[in-house]
């Protein structure tokens, strides 16, 4: 990133939102030498079968494989993280019920619980057919804005506001006596590429809809965008990687010339009153992991929270009878779910375990992670990082991680386009999605699909969806040759 951007972004992006231990200048360049890419792909590097340094987990062979402790929890912290398992699996009600502490449900919402999207803790999926429902999966919308919507302190903010009748994001269940807001419509226009040693592949382009609508039709200028919901591992580690580490990355004017010009995103943090780096979220949305998961309370279930206090949760006032309904908060708990329940939710979904790599001293595996440091996937997906040394987060704290992410947005070209802003992510703007655990993708969550909206069937569709500033690398695997071609996979899988 350029000098000058660095310096005038770096008193805002830093790390206050955790207590970190400064880091002396002799760790410092240890970790550089750790960080430094391989020069011999003939055998593993060290260390690099412990995707989340010593919070790795062992591999199950079950669905169970992301929904594990961080390897290096203790066992008070452990009791702490299966109370918040409770709460992420815990089913809302709606108001009024006799158990007081699950009702507040809706009256518009997505899913009942955080588990009912992030099934296993895994990715979620589109519908399968017509009849099926969208219980992983939504449409965000919003209108664009002016002068007034934006934000002065973020430089390059797109200024956007919601659909005045439906808000920011389209609920499809509502609880009794009300209307949900509409159903999620998908049809897919199969188109043939074929591989230079004669493989044709098939991608599906989805066209989407929001179908049904309850509460009349959307602005006309309304923008939709689909999003699956990812996969939930190792958010804790992230939320850990220095901001400055991930700024350093960054390369907005493309000053190296590569083609590859990754930006990060800023946005605003309900928690510090304050921009701050965007992580979280498909388009790094959200800075930290209490906010993703505040805000998914609110958006997703319905459920009001210390940081987002409408009972009403994403109800408009164009929506009165929603607004006129009966809400869960009130009570002792002050809101739907108190400071003390969003915290064991954040903790639990803190510390989610990364599995253990699979097989990384496999010849084939090793190949194929030549492939990929040939072909500039690592460009993007940044595949090590050292951890912040943190006073109160022993688990994350100092750990050589490999997540395979640099956290910015990327130009993805208009196959992938949303045509949706978000802070200062634009309509063709996307997170680097981390890769660590996608290889158990289909035992976790029964499914191989993958990208924002899940319109990938494996991971060669995913590759062959990329563009923009992937444009170069997605044609070189066009043009490997089988064996390479198969070895990539295989190395994926093995993440």
């Amino acid at each position: 990133m350029g000098s000058a951007a660095l310096a005038q972004e770096a008193p805002v992006l830093d790390d206050n939102h955790l207590n970190v231990i400064p880091r002396t200048a002799a760790e410092a360049a240890r970790i550089a030498a750790v960080l430094a890419p391989p020069a011999d792909f003939t055998s593993p590097e060290q260390f690099e079968q412990l995707s989340a340094g010593a919070a790795t987990v062992r591999a199950r062979k079950s669905a169970d494989a992301f929904s594990q402790p961080s390897g290096n929890i203790s066992f008070e912290d452990e009791l702490t993280f299966k109370v918040g398992n409770g709460l992420f699996r815990k089913l809302w009600v709606s108001a009024p019920s006799s158990t007081l502490a699950s009702d507040g449900l809706g009256p518009l919402y997505n899913a009942r619980s955080c588990q009912r999207c992030h099934i296993k803790d895994g990715r979620g999926h589109p519908p399968e057919a017509q009849d099926d429902n969208a219980i992983s999966m939504f449409l965000r919308v919003s209108i664009p804005g002016d002068e007034s919507d934006a934000i002065d302190e973020i430089e390059g903010y797109i200024a956007s506001r919601p659909d005045p009748t439906y808000g920011t994001q389209l609920q499809d269940f509502a609880v009794q006596g009300h209307a949900a807001e509409y159903r999620l419509d998908i049809t897919y226009k199969e188109e043939p590429v074929t591989l230079a040693d004669g493989t044709e592949v098939s991608l599906r382009h989805p066209t989407y809809g929001a179908a049904d609508l309850g509460y009349g039709p959307l602005h006309p200028d309304a923008m939709l965008s689909p999003r699956v919901a990812p996969q939930m591992i190792g958010m804790g580690l992230l939320e850990a990687i220095p901001a400055a580490d991930i700024l350093a990355l960054a390369d907005p004017d493309d000053a190296d010339g590569d083609g590859i010009s990754g930006r990060a995103n800023i946005v605003w943090s309900k928690a510090l009153d304050r921009p701050m780096l965007g992580r979280f979220g498909l388009k790094a949305g959200n800075p930290s992991v209490l906010e993703q998961s505040a805000g998914a309370f609110a958006g997703d279930i319905g459920i009001s929270n210390p940081l987002f206090t409408a009972g009403s949760g994403e109800c408009t006032d164009l929506q009165a009878d929603c607004l006129a309904a009966i809400h869960g908060d009130g009570d002792a708990r002050g809101t739907e779910i108190d400071a003390e329940g969003l915290d064991l939710v954040t903790f639990y979904s803190r510390n989610l375990g990364v599995p253990e790599r699979r097989n990384p001293g496999d010849p084939q595996v090793l190949q194929g992670k030549k492939v990929f440091y040939e072909t500039g996937c690592t460009s993007c997906h940044q595949p090590k990082f050292v951890t912040n040394r943190l006073e109160d987060q022993p688990e994350q704290s100092f750990q050589l991680i490999w997540p395979y992410t640099d956290l910015l947005l990327h130009d993805m070209g208009p196959g992938l386009a949303d045509n949706r802003p978000e802070a200062r992510a634009s309509g063709t703007e996307w997170r680097t999605p981390p890769l660590w655990g996608i290889g158990l993708t289909e035992q976790v969550s029964g499914h191989s699909y993958f990208l924002h909206d899940g319109r990938a069937r494996s991971l060669l569709e995913a590759i062959l969806w990329h563009g923009g500033e992937a444009q170069a690398q997605r044609d070189a695997v066009i043009d490997l040759p089988t064996a390479e071609r198969e070895a990539l996979i295989t190395y994926l899988e093995s993440l």
